[in-house]
């Protein structure tokens, strides 16, 4: 018998399509607070008013003055890789999984008018609201491309810095996003993401819930093979420094729309889940 189940890329492309027509049909943007139903939290809905521990605080104060405001309510990410990535004048940035823009505008603004920043999305809706953005920020070294972080339209060869936050988790083949990320960057070229990391084991149903799937929980990968997979992708140098834990608490904020039991697994999950900044270099002289 064939399956039911939706395919993880369907259910995320809903998601974030939602999430951002949310804020392009919010008339006065400005209005709308990080926290409203107008931002869907990792493409979830706001948690009853409360902070999301997953999506809050991640930018410095002032950081994201200069962006429109849709560009900050779109924000779905779990870290700032811009700020950790070290992105210098001129060089090529390339995001994935870009959403409304906020990271790509950042980063535009980071390597100046000899550089570039991509964004790559699958999401029309989200391309929408990050080109008004762009154009709306007045940013002209941007370019926002439509298609799967597992097949990037870019060639060989061609990217200084991969930047990511809080999307790598939500693709069903990491192996090929990896491969994908190995292709276009440059030798030299530096690997640089934000995403959620599983430390240890996390019970099965949990897993197994769809919906978390775009809460940014359930597609995480263990550190272990996180590391794994980008070595056995060629990626050398590599590093994984934890951004923010997830307690038990954050756990029952961002598990109680699952249909997870949560009280029955706040104590196997405590600690698990944690936000994390994960680094890699694409060897000068290949392997």
């Amino acid at each position: 018998m064939a399956s039911t189940t939706p395919d993880v890329t369907t259910i995320v492309r809903e998601k974030y399509g939602e999430a951002a027509r949310r804020v392009l049909d919010v008339a006065e943007p400005a209005a709308a607070d990080c926290c409203s139903p107008v931002n869907a939290c990792c493409g979830g809905a706001a948690f009853n008013g409360t902070v999301d521990p997953i999506t809050s605080n991640l930018y410095v104060n002032g950081e994201t003055d200069v962006l429109p405001n849709a560009a900050v309510l779109a924000s779905l990410g779990c870290g700032n890789p811009t700020a950790l990535a070290e992105l210098g004048e001129g060089d090529v940035v390339l995001d994935l999984g870009s959403g409304g823009g906020i990271d790509v505008l950042l980063s535009a603004r980071r390597v100046g008018a000899t550089g570039k920043a991509y964004g790559l999305d699958m999401t029309d809706d989200m391309l929408t609201l990050a080109r008004r953005n762009a154009a709306e920020a007045g940013v002209a070294n941007v370019e926002f491309l439509r298609g799967r972080i597992e097949a990037i339209p870019l060639p060989s060869n061609s990217v200084d810095v991969i930047i990511s936050n809080c999307v790598i988790n939500l693709s069903g083949d990491k192996r090929q996003v990896l491969a994908e990320a190995f292709r276009v960057l440059k030798p030299g070229g530096r690997f640089a993401v934000s995403d959620v990391v599983v430390r240890g084991t996390v019970p099965a149903d949990v897993r197994r819930s769809m919906e978390l799937w775009v809460g940014c929980v359930a597609g995480a990968l263990e550190e272990q093979e996180f590391r794994t997979l980008l070595a056995e992708n060629g990626f050398t140098a590599i590093d994984i420094e934890p951004t923010r834990i997830y307690k038990s608490e954050d756990a029952r904020t961002f598990l109680q729309e699952s249909g997870v039991n949560v009280d029955e697994h706040l104590a196997n999950i405590d600690g698990k889940f944690m936000a994390a900044f994960v680094r890699a270099t694409k060897p000068r002289v290949p392997a």
